[in-house]
Order: structure tokens, then C-alpha cells, then sequence
């Protein structure tokens, strides 16, 4: 019998957005008379159409394929030239980022899991808690962890905890560590880490030989201009850090699926005798066995939100989705309860009620507001006693969600 493995049976119960499908599908089998009224604002999917620009090119791309002429096959592993290309000059100008060291994949969740496979075992790896939960199931999975203890914290990582005294912003840990995840505008707190802020990472991080791994899927939504988009911004980040951005948020693509990370060619990793090794070369050849690229008409939409009629579409996208996030936090201040985020970010991040532990605040909106929000304790301990509301949503279904809170938290 073939033998399994057992790293997976590591894994907490189910993915926290499963079990929460699992929740919503037996609250409509039990309550059919509720169900119509049921809003989701859990997990971070978008509603509004995809922007023209980027419809408009995908159809450009699948006539193309109608065509022996003009056809596609095998596209290049790591992407095609026009789009990386696109990417390096209208979201890295003045960032020295070339096209070449830019992947094109179908997932920025996908990206930050198989990662793993160019790093080695044995190395120290520190996550933020709360975390989006893909960074901490990818290392069980890979063995780079022992077992969960009864607070859900796995042996082997370390655990740099947010909460509202450091604004839900992690500082760099007095011991070393090999790896760091970090993302901002952060899922799931919503919240963003200022310049001098990822300057003391970057610091930290060259003088301990860290690789960070900057999760930048939402930079789209930063509002304020002193916010940094990229870790790139910050001197030095060229030398420590590799950058994951996705455009399922920026574009609409969740269900289309393209994403890229970036990797500067002087990142080094290190063998067991000390040997430096460019990571740009081991994701290379990790893409290229690994992965056959995303489909041309999905490159070609991407390039085209990049367009000036794309950059136009995409600015109304996101000026919608955080407008939707500007009423729920208001909504929810205005109800008494402590919010961050939703001001650079599409998550509003508050507070449960005095009492009210997430999942119990999760039941309570499920059952008496049909609203589906995402308990905190989801993405780990420290978000205990927090609640994440999701601003991807119609306007109308978002006021109709802030009238609900109102009513339930009178």
C-alpha cells in the first residue's frame, strides 16, 4: 500500500473558508425561510464585473486561437514577454524590477504555497498571527512543522503576534529567523505597515540573512500616498525579499485566475556548505516543471488592465470596493465596537461585542442578521475575540449589511 503523507494529518479539521461554507450550507438546509436573505461577506471573493479592457482583450485572444495563423500552443513557462514586460513598467517603474524576473502564474494563493519547494528543511520560519491561513497549512504540509498544541500554534514556527497595541503590525523578533511571511495591506486585519516600518524588516532582515516573503495582493487598494506598494520601495529589499501580487483583487480575476511574483536575481539562498544560490534560477526551473502558464486570452486581459482604459476600469473597481468598506467600518464604530482596517484595505477588521468569542459573533450574524462575516480565530489565536467583514460586495448589499449590524448590536 502506498504510504502518505502523514504531514497531512497535521492539519487542523478543515480550511477555515470550507468550514465556514460547511456552517452557511446547514444554516440554509435548516432555515429555507432565511436563506433568501442571506449576504456573504466572508471570504475575499469579488462581485462586480471585469472590466471591459480586459474582456474586450480575452475575446482579442480566444479569436486568435480560432485562427491556424495566429494560434497559440505552449505559451512560455514563465510567462509571456507583453505581459511581464507590462507589469515591470506601469507597476515597478523607478523600482528596478526587469521583466525577467517577474513570473506570471494563475494564483498569488497558489505562489506563496509552492514556494516551498525551492527552500530546504531545517529552516526557522516566522508568520505573523493573525495570518492568512495558506502560509501556516503549506509549511504542515511540507513537514516544516511539528503538531498544533490546544491553542491551534504549530511546534517548529514562530509566531509574531498583532494585535491593537502594535496596530495589528508585527516587529521584526529579537532571535533570527530564515523566512518571514508578511503581508500588506494585510489579509486579514486590513491593516498596513508604514515606511519606517518595513525599513526596520528590511534591516532586520539583511543583517540576519532573513528571506521575506511579501505578500502584496492587495496594494491595489492603498489610498494613502505615503503607504508603500512594494517592498521594493525600501532600500536593500532587492537583497532580501521576493514579492507576491495578484490581479484576482486588482482586476476582478478570482475566478480567472492569473497572478506573478517577483524575484530579483541578486535574492540568495544558501546550501548546507554555505554556497550562495540565486533564487530567481530555482523558481525558474521550478516553474518550468512544475507549471505550463497561464492561458494566452487570461495574459492577454491581464496586459490590457494596464491599458489607459483599463487603468480607468480598475480604478473604479477599486474606488467601489472601498467605498463598500468606508460605510462598514463607519457601521460598525457607529455600533460601539473597535475597528482597524477598511481605510487601505477591503477588510474590516472589528472587535466582537464585550463577551462574544469570533465563532459565537460568526453564529450570531449567521442566524439573526443572515449576514456571513469570518470569525478571527480563524486565522489564528491572536484573532480571538475579532471578526473580518469583506467589502467585496454590491453597494446596495453592503448598506443593506450596515442597516443589519445597526439593528443587531442595538
Amino acid at each position: 500500500m502506498a504510504l502518505i503523507n502523514e504531514n497531512f494529518l497535521k492539519l487542523k479539521a478543515g480550511y477555515l473558508f470550507p468550514e465556514i461554507g460547511r456552517r452557511v450550507t446547514a444554516f440554509q438546509q435548516q432555515n429555507p425561510e432565511k436563506a433568501t436573505r442571506l449576504i456573504r461577506c466572508g471570504i475575499g471573493d469579488v462581485t462586480e464585473a471585469l472590466p471591459a479592457a480586459a474582456i474586450q482583450a480575452m475575446h482579442e485572444g480566444v479569436d486568435e486561437l480560432a485562427h491556424r495563423s495566429s494560434f497559440k500552443g505552449y505559451g512560455p513557462e514563465q510567462g509571456y514577454a507583453f505581459l511581464r514586460e507590462a507589469v515591470a513598467e506601469h507597476q515597478y517603474a523607478g523600482l528596478n524590477i526587469s521583466a525577467d524576473e517577474i513570473f506570471i502564474s494563475d494564483g498569488s494563493k497558489c505562489d506563496t504555497g509552492n514556494i516551498l519547494d525551492i527552500f530546504g528543511k531545517g529552516n526557522r520560519i516566522a508568520i505573523t498571527d493573525p495570518v492568512y491561513p495558506v502560509y501556516v497549512d503549506t509549511n504542515v504540509m511540507a513537514g516544516n512543522t511539528g503538531d498544533a498544541d490546544a491553542s491551534g500554534a504549530y511546534e517548529g514556527l514562530v509566531y509574531l503576534r498583532c494585535d491593537a497595541s502594535n496596530g495589528f503590525v508585527a516587529a521584526p523578533p529579537a532571535e533570527k529567523v530564515d523566512m518571514v511571511y508578511l503581508c500588506f495591506p494585510n489579509n486579514p486585519t486590513g491593516a498596513v505597515a508604514t515606511r519606517a516600518q518595513l525599513t526596520a524588516w528590511v534591516d532586520y532582515a539583511l543583517a540576519n540573512d532573513t528571506i521575506i516573503l511579501f505578500d502584496s495582493a492587495y496594494e491595489a487598494f492603498v489610498q494613502d500616498s505615503d503607504v508603500p506598494r512594494s517592498i521594493y520601495e525600501i532600500p536593500g529589499a532587492h537583497e532580501c525579499a521576493m514579492e507576491f501580487r495578484s490581479f484576482s483583487k486588482h482586476g476582478g480575476f478570482t475566478g480567472v485566475r492569473c497572478a506573478y511574483t517577483v524575484i530579483p536575481k541578486t535574492l540568495m539562498g544558501s546550501t548546507a556548505d554555505g554556497q550562495k544560490i540565486p533564487l530567481h534560477q530555482l523558481w525558474s526551473r521550478r516553474h518550468s516543471t512544475k507549471f505550463n502558464g497561464a492561458s494566452y486570452p487570461v495574459q492577454k486581459a491581464a496586459a490590457a488592465l494596464f491599458s489607459p482604459a483599463g487603468k480607468e476600469q480598475v480604478a473604479a473597481l477599486i474606488q467601489h470596493y472601498m467605498g463598500n468598506a468606508k460605510l462598514l467600518r463607519e457601521a460598525c464604530q457607529t455600533a460601539g465596537l473597535t475597528v482597524f482596517g477598511g481605510e487601505n484595505a477591503p477588510y474590516v477588521w472589528v472587535g466582537c461585542p464585550a463577551g462574544k468569542t469570533s465563532w459565537e459573533m460568526f453564529d450570531a450574524m449567521l442566524h439573526d442578521a443572515q449576514v456571513v462575516i469570518t470569525p478571527g480565530s480563524g486565522f489564528g489565536a491572536a484573532g480571538e475575540g475579532w471578526f473580518r467583514i469583506s467589502a467585496f460586495n454590491s453597494r446596495e448589499n453592503v448598506e443593506e449589511v450596515c442597516r443589519r449590524i445597526s439593528a443587531l448590536l442595538a
